[in-house]
Parts: structure tokens; C-alpha cells; sequence
């Protein structure tokens, strides 16, 4: 148990982690470039910045959105990324793996905190399962994906806060941790290949919409010509 502990907790967690970074970039960077590319094809270049900046800040921080549209399970869904990203960032175990791992360290949530929102986290991943489980539209448009995700990532909660807080004989204390590190892991491969990965996206989502309205300079041209009505009247 020790040298599989030794062994995720070093190469598994460097190999998986650089996977994690490497993927979310190069979707970041192709995202990046197919913007540049439709604003350069764009026969309106007059973008918004003013607005756009407005719309993304609202969608970053969707506090309307939560008021209007199903607002317990939308308040559930951002108590659950608050936990997500604070959490696993400035827990002090945390902070000391990168502190000897890349040689600097940051401020880390004190221990009373770090429980708090742990169970907040656990508690509400739990309810954007049920939520979309037990919402018939939202069941329509779900995959199987969507269900498991709430679930995947609560899991490194749930063990973490066993590890830190339960009193537990040494094999069962191992089992645990080795599962809280491998979850966690899978977790970082997943990402580039799931719909997880708009983490990297969203403050890009509204310029990329906007752009995505700027068609191409004459393309009212060929669509007539492709739909055999150039000089039609309208």
C-alpha cells in the first residue's frame, strides 16, 4: 500500500496533472485562435467591449440568472464551484505539496473554514445530482455524463475529509487516501475531455458568442447564390 501511495502521490500525480495543463491550454489556445480567426474574417469589425465585458462579468458572477431561473438548484451550483476551486487551492495540506513541490506557497483557509466548506461541497454536489435527477426537463437534456460529475467530484471531499477528521485504523486510513488521491487524478484527466473543461472557457464565453455573430465579409452573397436566389427580391 505504501509504494502505491508513493507512487500516485509522485509520477501518477506529475503525469496526470501535466495531461490536466496541457489539455485545458491547447483548448484554450484553439479557442483563442478561432477567435482571432472570426474576428479577421468578420466584415463587422465593430465589437461591443463595453457590453461584452458587462454580460461576461454577469455570467461569471450569474447573480440575476440564480433570482429568475430554478434559483435553489442555481445557488446549489455555485455554493458547489466556490467549494470546487477554494477548497482543493488553499486546504493547507494542499499549499504544502506545492510549497515542496514548486518551491513557493500561498495563504491557506483555516482548518474550521476548510471543514465548512468541505461539507458544503459534499452537500451540495449531492443536490445537483438529485436536482437533475428529479427535474424532468432537465432529464431530457442530460447525458450520463451529467449525472456522474457531481458525484466523480465530491468523491476526493468525502475521503479528504475522512483522512483529515475521523479516527480510522491505518490500512482503512491508506485505502482512503489512496482513493482520494487516484479520484482526484482522474479528475485531472477527465477534464480536457469533458464538458468540465468550460472552467477555462467561460470568461471567454461572451466574446466568442459575440464573434459569433460577425459573418464573414459577402457571405449574404453566397448564401443566395448557394440557395439559387441571388436577385430575388426580399
Amino acid at each position: 500500500m505504501k509504494i502505491l501511495l508513493e507512487f500516485a502521490r509522485g509520477p501518477l500525480f506529475r503525469l496526470t496533472f501535466a495531461v490536466m495543463v496541457l489539455g485545458l491550454a491547447r483548448i484554450l489556445i484553439l479557442d483563442i485562435w478561432g477567435m482571432i480567426e472570426a474576428y479577421r474574417r468578420a466584415g463587422d469589425k465593430n465589437i461591443p467591449w463595453k457590453l461584452t465585458m458587462i454580460r461576461t462579468v454577469e455570467w461569471l458572477f450569474p447573480v440575476k440568472r440564480v433570482m429568475h431561473h430554478r434559483p435553489l438548484y442555481s445557488l446549489t451550483g455555485i455554493l458547489f464551484h466556490i467549494g470546487l476551486l477554494t477548497v482543493p487551492l488553499f486546504l493547507f495540506a494542499h499549499v504544502q505539496l506545492w510549497r515542496s513541490g514548486i518551491g513557493f506557497g500561498w495563504f491557506t483557509l483555516p482548518r474550521l473554514w476548510a471543514d465548512i466548506l468541505t461539507i458544503m461541497t459534499i452537500v451540495m454536489g449531492a443536490g445537483l445530482f438529485f436536482g437533475r435527477l428529479g427535474h424532468s426537463k432537465s432529464r431530457v437534456i442530460s447525458r450520463k455524463q451529467d449525472y456522474l460529475w457531481p458525484l466523480l467530484l465530491i468523491i476526493p471531499f468525502v475521503t479528504g475529509f475522512i483522512c483529515a477528521n475521523l479516527g480510522v485504523a491505518p490500512k482503512f486510513y491508506h485505502l482512503v487516501l489512496l482513493t482520494h488521491i487516484l479520484s482526484a487524478e482522474l479528475i485531472f484527466v477527465l477534464l480536457p475531455f469533458t464538458k468540465i473543461a468550460h472552467c477555462v472557457l467561460m470568461p471567454l464565453s461572451q466574446i466568442v458568442m459575440t464573434l459569433a455573430w460577425k459573418f464573414p465579409a459577402k457571405v449574404d452573397e453566397d448564401i443566395c447564390v448557394t440557395l439559387n436566389k441571388k436577385g430575388a427580391p426580399v
